[in-house]
């Protein structure tokens, strides 16, 4: 069987979670590309924070209200996070869609069975080729995009507590 025809065979939903696949893969990989840079420009971000601090603030009081640091280093990796909603929105909702196309592959099998009894089994299989094919493709997109929604946060975390060890040491003129 080939693809489009296995994504035919799921129906409309199958399309949906296919659609949701692109959009996410898309923003995945955009935002590996982001980190990867925004990693190697650490140290330049991190003096660039630190400078900006430093002429709104003077040094004694920012050592002595670190939490202004830390909001400002958080609200620079807040920028970073563009994106990630939508990504935990596919991993979440694309089961859910996987399931709905089960429940409703197995409601058309058991219609079949009512309406002409198993003379048909061909009929009865559609239901259920239908159900399985969703909950596949439902599964197929959800779990990269739980992985990497997961692994891509803790980038985020990472980031920043790289940035607060960058910064701590400017602040304090060292």
């Amino acid at each position: 069987m080939r693809l489009v025809d296995f994504i035919n065979a799921g129906g409309s939903i199958t399309w949906i979670l296919v659609a949701m696949n692109v959009v996410g893969l898309s923003l995945v990989l955009w935002r590996l590309f982001i980190f990867k840079d925004f990693k190697g420009r650490l140290s330049e971000e991190a003096k660039l924070l630190a400078d900006d601090l430093s002429k709104r603030f003077d040094k004694a009081n920012l050592i002595n209200h670190l939490d202004l640091v830390k909001d400002s280093i958080s609200q620079r990796v807040h920028e970073l996070e563009f994106g990630m909603t939508t990504i935990k929105v596919v991993a979440t909702t694309a089961p859910l869609l996987g399931l709905l196309g089960t429940v409703m592959g197995i409601y058309e099998a058991f219609q079949v069975i009512s309406n002409t009894g198993l003379s048909d089994p061909g009929q009865f299989a559609s239901g259920i080729s239908y159900a399985l094919i969703t909950t596949i493709v439902g599964l197929i997109v959800a779990i990269p995009h739980f992985i990497a929604h997961n692994y891509l946060s803790g980038e985020l975390d990472s980031l920043e507590i790289k940035m607060e060890k960058f910064i701590a040491p400017m602040l304090k003129g060292e």
